[in-house]
């Protein structure tokens, strides 16, 4: 069952006056208040200004007039293809259609032998990569989580290896500088079968930061914003304020500030290079006003990050938000409702691609290899939603109906049959359909553990030669790869 790229949009949580008032709300904050900086961007202030914008630098703040903005958000494309090598996991991105994928920089991972907390590592990339890469539901990899046995320094080039080692659908992450940028770019287009075709054909992309919450640019993200502009890479522009923190406690107030972030990475990125590709990349959330923390599993995550996607599609932008978080500690009953509750909202939603939609736990800091087995069925059943029910002569039976007859039974009919692998969701196994006998016997496994044992089974298998012998060695022969 085909369940990609469907189309959503059946939840619209904002009616279109009220995202004609939360546009003209954020063209007024980037108007009169502006946003502000730190140091290192002089080039960049430089193009703003000659493009009309004004730069206070006694004050550090930039102020967008209206016309300015509009004009360049409406020279972004309204669509962006993500391509997979295997060209089988493209990812169309336009109007509603819908992807769903992994995500997060998580620092610990449940070990799935024994279910203990420990750091997350290098080859737990590679290895969750490769349990993705065997999972239809999930769609693309975003890298889940930090190599902390690893240099800071070996990051960038390291985990995108791993990554395209493990799976063959697209890969985005972040890279820490522009020089880490400049390698992967360059491991990429080793890879690839003809440099060009990294341009043409972009199999990965990147995450730029670039705004920190309320209003202000980061440097070294900005600065790898706009090198992935230059370069034609398809660039997210993240920026995720928590209401109550980092932006207003309410969810209006938040998706103003949040759109007035994302019209002024839009406006830069599009004077730099006009249609370049890039994701409308608002990632609104709330904060834990107990604990200063994150709340990753509020059900309002999932209406704010739908309501991302009607400001996206109100400029012409693909975007880029969020769902599957959750606050739960481990793959319990807590983490099945607010992981299905977010995913289903952002993805009738119609949101473009949903990164943290499988594998987090405990609001991001943790992963669980269970968790991408578990989150794979609730991403296929949210797509199977989108899927809708077809109405047509075959599907309405009425010949099978006569056929049967009043008081008879349906399930030797060949009708039955044709349609017992396309009409409803099968999933993985994961979710336990046997009557309690059959259950018992097995063991009384609960999700968690089935969970453990179909990511067990993945990833005993053999490991699928993603890399060419020759171009592994010749990039180990160039880059020092840690895995």
């Amino acid at each position: 069952m085909n369940l990609k790229g469907l189309s959503g949009g059946q939840y619209q949580p904002l009616s279109p006056q009220q995202i004609d008032t939360i546009h003209a709300a954020s063209l007024n904050i980037l108007e009169s208040i502006g946003i502000t900086y730190e140091p290192g961007l002089e080039a960049t202030f430089a193009m703003l200004e000659d493009a009309g914008a004004t730069v206070d630098s006694k004050r550090s703040r930039i102020t967008f007039p209206p016309e300015l903005v509009e004009a360049q958000a409406a020279r972004a494309p309204e669509q962006v293809i993500l391509y997979s090598r295997d060209g089988m996991n493209d990812l169309d991105l336009g109007q509603h259609r819908v992807y769903l994928g992994t995500g997060g920089a998580a620092i610990n991972i449940l070990d799935l032998e024994n279910g203990q907390v420990r750091p997350s590592t290098l080859n737990d990339i590679y290895q969750i990569g490769r349990l993705v890469d065997a999972l239809d539901h999930i769609h693309f990899f975003l890298r889940p989580c930090i190599p902390t046995d690893i240099p800071q320094t070996a990051y960038d080039v390291n985990v995108f290896y791993a990554c395209l080692k493990a799976t063959a659908k697209h890969v985005m992450a972040g890279v820490n500088d522009v020089e880490g940028l400049h390698k992967v770019l360059d491991l990429a287009a080793m890879i690839a079968d003809e440099p060009e075709k990294l341009k043409t054909e972009p199999f990965i992309s990147i995450i730029a930061s670039f705004a920190i919450s309320p209003l202000k640019l980061c440097t070294q993200s900005t600065l790898i914003m706009l090198e992935c502009v230059r370069h034609q890479i398809p660039v997210a522009l993240s920026s995720a304020p928590m209401a109550g923190s980092t932006s207003p406690l309410t969810m209006a107030g938040t998706l103003a500030q949040l759109h007035a972030e994302q019209l002024a990475g839009i406006t830069i990125c599009q004077l730099t290079r006009p249609e370049a590709p890039i994701l409308y990349g608002g990632i609104p959330g709330m904060a834990n006003l107990r604990t200063a923390g994150y709340l990753g599993g509020a059900v309002e995550c999932g209406m704010m990050n739908a309501a991302i996607h009607q400001l996206a599609q109100y400029i012409g932008v693909p975007n880029y938000n969020s769902s599957g978080l959750t606050d739960a500690k481990i793959p319990d009953a807590q983490a099945g409702w607010e992981k299905a509750m977010t995913t289903l909202l952002a993805a009738m939603g119609g949101s473009n691609f949903i990164h943290h939609a499988a594998g987090m736990l405990e609001s991001m800091l943790t992963v669980a290899y269970e968790q991408y087995v578990i989150d794979d069925e609730i991403i296929g059943m949210s797509c199977k939603v989108l899927k809708g029910i077809t109405v047509d002569p075959a599907h309405l039976a009425l010949e099978v109906i006569d056929s049967v007859g009043p008081g008879g039974n349906f399930i030797t009919a060949p009708h039955t049959m044709d349609h017992l692998y396309t009409e409803y969701f099968r999933g993985s196994a994961v979710t336990d359909q046997k009557n309690r006998d059959t259950w018992t016997g097995d063991g009384s496994p609960d999700a968690r553990q089935r969970a453990c044992d179909i990511a067990r089974k993945i990833l005993a298998a053999e490991e699928k030669p993603y890399l060419d012998k020759k171009i592994d060695q010749a990039i180990r022969n160039k880059y020092e790869i840690l895995l």
